[in-house]
């Protein structure tokens, strides 16, 4: 097995429903996405690290992008139900879960400059029991290095044409004929 397989195959047992690799090249990244994180601001917005306007958004992306070569997409699928309750909170924490699971094993597969991204703020699904983020506001480490990722909209990754590249259908949360709702993660690898 190559690395590739290995990490795909990690990340279906992490809890992805799915994983495939995409080429990077092939990730859309779009600035009025990211730029709905402020407008209508998200409850995210400037809580932490891994949201803006603390992270490179979408430029920063499209730097980093020239670094990778290839990318991870994997995706949980819930009942629809689930996207307007609080169990939300606990599916982007596992997206979050595996994106880091994922990254640690490929930085010890070699790929040093594995990054995971993910869904959600990081701050609402890990500290949310403290009210604000201690790096921002205390200059101290974070308490939640080995899971918090930073935001795929935060960067203006367009998730419904990564979906579309990884060869999944999107299901929409407002489509009456639709039961199920999908999360998505990336992780890039070189």
């Amino acid at each position: 097995m190559n690395k590739f397989s290995d990490l795909l195959e990690l990340a279906r047992h992490l809890g992805a429903a799915d994983a495939i690799l995409v080429e990077v090249k092939d990730i859309v990244v779009k600035d009025e996405l990211a730029g709905m994180c402020l407008e209508p601001r998200c409850d995210g917005y400037g809580r932490s690290m891994s949201c803006p306007p603390h992270v490179a958004g979408p430029q920063g992306f499209r730097e980093m992008m020239a670094d990778y070569g290839k990318a991870l997409v994997f995706k949980l699928e819930v009942p629809k139900e689930v996207s307007f309750s609080f169990e939300r909170n606990e599916v982007l924490a596992l997206i979050h879960e595996i994106g880091a699971g994922v990254e640690r094993a490929a930085r010890k597969l070699g790929a040093t400059k594995a990054r995971a991204f993910a869904g959600g703020s990081c701050k609402e699904l890990f500290c949310a029991d403290y009210p604000e983020c201690r790096v921002l506001d205390e200059g101290k480490a974070c308490r939640n290095p080995h899971l918090a990722r930073p935001s795929m909209s935060g960067h203006g990754i367009d998730v419904g044409k990564l979906m579309e590249t990884a060869g999944w259908p999107q299901k929409s949360v407002v489509d009456k004929d639709e039961s199920m709702a999908t999360f998505t993660g990336l992780v890039l690898l070189e």
